[in-house]
C-alpha cells in the first residue's frame, strides 16, 4: 500500500506543525522566498530562489545550490556543487530545516548489499548500450569573470544560470547529466532506430535557447561584460547506466562519445567558432542545410592519436539555421 510516507516528500517542522512537501508528479522542485518557488519559505535569511532539487531517472535526488546568498547545508555541510541526497538527509536554507525522505532510496541501497563485512559496496550496475547525442555547454572567459566581479555576485550569476540551463533543457527533453564548474553535460537517448529529424532539431534550439539565456544575464547582474559560451554537440553509441558507490550512484553516459562531445567543445576556441559538431551529429541535420552554413574544419583533440573532422559555425549560423527549417 502507497502512503504519503512511502513516497519522496520534505518535513517542514514549525511550531504549528509539519508540514509535508511531496516530491511526486515532477522532476525538478525550486525552494525560495519568492512566489514562484514550488517551495515557499518565508524566511528572510533564505534567496528569493534559493535552490533546487532535481530527480533523475533513477530516481536520485540533487541538492543545487542557485547562487543563494547565505548558502544551502546538507548535515550541516555547506554545498558549493550539486549533491546526491540520501533518505533522512537534514536541509538547511537560511534559519530553515527540512528533513528528506525518500525510503526507496535505502531499499536500493540495501539490495545492493553483498554481506555484513562489506563497508562500501559497488553498486549493482546495468550499463546498456544506446544511441545518444551529447551537448556540452561551457561559459566562455569565466576566469577573467571571476576575478573582477564580487563572489556572491559570482555566485548567484553562476546559480542562476544552472538553474536557466536545468529548465531549458528539461524543456527540451534531457536532463542535466553534470554540472561541471562553468559547464554542463546533457544527454538525448535516441531509439533504436536512430535519431529522428524532429529529435535533433529539438536539440538545436535548446542550444540556440541556452545561448540567448546566457547572453542576457549581464542585464540582470552587474557583469563586466556579456556572457557567451561556447557547444560541442556529438552523437554515437555509448554506455548508458549507473556507475560510482553504492553510496553514490550516478547514472551516466560513458564512452567515446562522451569524451568527444568535451574535446569538440574545446576544440571551438582553437577554430574561433562558437559551436561543433561531431560528424554523425552533422550528417543528421546535412539534409535540413545546417550543411550551407556549419564549415568543415580539421581540429586536433587532446587524446586522439588522429585529426578529427568537425563542422563548426556561429550562434548567428545556428539561428539562420533554425529560421530556416521552422517548426517540425
Amino acid at each position: 500500500m502507497v502512503t504519503a510516507q512511502s513516497v519522496p516528500h520534505l518535513i517542514l517542522r514549525t511550531e504549528s506543525g509539519n508540514r509535508f512537501l511531496s516530491l511526486v508528479g515532477g522532476n525538478c522542485w525550486t525552494v525560495g522566498r519568492g512566489d514562484d518557488n514550488n517551495f515557499v519559505l518565508p524566511d528572510r535569511w533564505i534567496s528569493r530562489n534559493h535552490a533546487m532539487l532535481q530527480r533523475m531517472e533513477t530516481g536520485e535526488f540533487y541538492l543545487i545550490d542557485l547562487g543563494s546568498r547565505n548558502g544551502s547545508f546538507v548535515n550541516g555541510r555547506r554545498v558549493s556543487v550539486p549533491v546526491t541526497l540520501q533518505n533522512c538527509d537534514r536541509l538547511t536554507f537560511g534559519q530553515t530545516e527540512l528533513e528528506f525522505y525518500a525510503p526507496d532510496i535505502d531499499q536500493a541501497a540495501d539490495s545492493s548489499i553483498g554481506g555484513d563485512s562489506q563497508e562500501f559496496t559497488a553498486t549493482a550496475t546495468l550499463h546498456v548500450r544506446r544511441l545518444i547525442s551529447v551537448l556540452v555547454v561551457d561559459i566562455r572567459n569565466f576566469t577573467v569573470m571571476t576575478r573582477q566581479i564580487d563572489e556572491k555576485v559570482l555566485s548567484e550569476v553562476i546559480g542562476t544560470w544552472f538553474r536557466c540551463a536545468g529548465d531549458i533543457i528539461r524543456e527540451y527533453g534531457s536532463w542535466v547529466d553534470k554540472y561541471i564548474g562553468d559547464a554542463v553535460m546533457a544527454v538525448w537517448i535516441h531509439g533504436a532506430q536512430g535519431v529522428s529529424y524532429e529529435e535533433m532539431i529539438r536539440i538545436t534550439r535548446a542550444l540556440n535557447a541556452l545561448h540567448k539565456m546566457t547572453s542576457k544575464l549581464h542585464e540582470r547582474y552587474p557583469l563586466p561584460f556579456p556572457l557567451r559560451i561556447g557547444a560541442g554537440l556529438n552523437t554515437g553509441y555509448a554506455m548508458v547506466g549507473n556507475t560510482g558507490t553504492g553510496d553514490r550512484p550516478d547514472y551516466t553516459a560513458l564512452g567515446d562519445t562522451v569524451n568527444a562531445a568535451f574535446r569538440l567543445e574545446s576544440s571551438t576556441k582553437q577554430i574561433g567558432m562558437d559551436v561543433a559538431l561531431g560528424e554523425t551529429t552533422y550528417q543528421y541535420l546535412s539534409e535540413s542545410g545546417v550543411g550551407n552554413l556549419f564549415k568543415q574544419h580539421t581540429v586536433n583533440l587532446k587524446g586522439y592519436d588522429v585529426p578529427t573532422i568537425t563542422y563548426a559555425g556561429s550562434f548567428t549560423d545556428l539561428e539562420v539555421f533554425l529560421e530556416s527549417v521552422g517548426n517540425p
